[in-house]
C-alpha cells in the first residue's frame, strides 16, 4: 500500500488519499467557531482587568482576526463584552473573573474542559486509526 499524495480541491493542501490528516494539518475542530470561542473566553478570564487586546488574542489564539470579529460581534451582541478601544474589547458578563474563589473554580473547569477535549481528541484518532486499520483488512480479503 502506497499512499499517494493529491491536491485537495482549490488548491489547499495536499491529502493522502486515504482521509488522513497530517500532524501540522489542523482538524475542523481544531478551527471550529466553539473551540476558539471557548479559548477566547479562556484568554479574557486570564486578563487581570477583563480588557483583551484582539491583536494578541489573534495571534495566541494561531486564527485569522477575521474569527476573532466573528467572537466579538456574538459577545458584544448580547452584551458581555463592549468595545474600549479600535482593538481593545472588555469584560462586561458579571464580576465572577474578579473573585478569587470563583476564579479559581472556574480554572479547574476549565483545566478539566481541556483534559476532556484531549481525551476526546485521542479517542477520535484511535477511532480513525482503526477505522483505517479495518478498511485496510476488509480490502486485502
Amino acid at each position: 500500500y502506497l499512499a499517494v499524495e493529491m491536491v485537495s480541491p482549490k488548491g489547499k493542501g495536499t491529502t493522502s488519499g486515504r482521509g488522513l490528516k497530517s500532524p501540522v494539518e489542523k482538524t475542523r475542530y481544531d478551527t471550529s467557531l466553539s473551540l476558539i470561542t471557548k479559548r477566547f473566553i479562556q484568554l479574557l478570564a486570564q486578563s487581570p482587568d477583563g480588557v483583551l487586546d484582539l491583536n494578541w488574542a489573534a495571534q495566541a489564539l494561531e486564527v485569522q482576526k477575521r474569527r476573532i470579529y466573528d467572537i466579538t460581534n456574538v459577545l458584544e451582541g448580547i452584551k458581555l463584552i463592549s468595545k474600549k478601544s479600535k482593538n481593545h474589547i472588555q469584560w462586561l458578563g458579571g464580576h465572577q473573573f474578579l473573585d478569587g474563589e470563583v476564579l479559581a473554580q472556574y480554572q479547574a473547569l476549565v483545566k478539566e474542559i481541556a483534559e476532556l477535549d484531549e481525551n476526546d481528541r485521542k479517542l477520535e484518532e484511535l477511532i480513525q486509526s482503526c477505522t483505517l486499520q479495518l478498511k485496510l483488512l476488509t480490502e486485502d480479503s
